[in-house]
């Protein structure tokens, strides 16, 4: 099993907008690819929320080879809309990690 981790710093005058997209549109967009059996949206504690909160979404791929069909065919168009939305008002990475346990 694998977890594709998305770590978001939003700024604070478009978080309230950001988070209810995130939950209602973004994520449901992502499930459906087909990718991903489920996710999960965190918000990091202490780290520094002076310009805005930071928040993670943990996507779990059963197979790598799942991981890589989101790259490959969904994650552009999906990053592209995110960024027609909300242009530079977030600062994101993206990690892979793999369940060991």
């Amino acid at each position: 099993m694998f977890i594709y981790n998305v770590t978001i710093k939003i700024q604070e005058p478009i978080h309230e907008a950001w988070l209810q997209w995130l939950k209602e549109e973004h994520v449901p967009e992502v499930l459906a690819t087909g990718c991903f059996t489920n996710a999960t949206i965190v918000r990091l504690l202490e780290v520094d929320d002076s310009e805005g909160p930071t928040y993670a979404v943990q996507y779990v791929a059963e197979s790598k080879s799942l991981y890589n069909r989101y790259i490959e065919n969904f994650a552009g168009t999906l990053r592209h809309k995110s960024f027609d939305k909300w242009g530079n008002q977030f600062m994101g990475y993206r990690s892979l990690m793999q369940v060991i346990n």
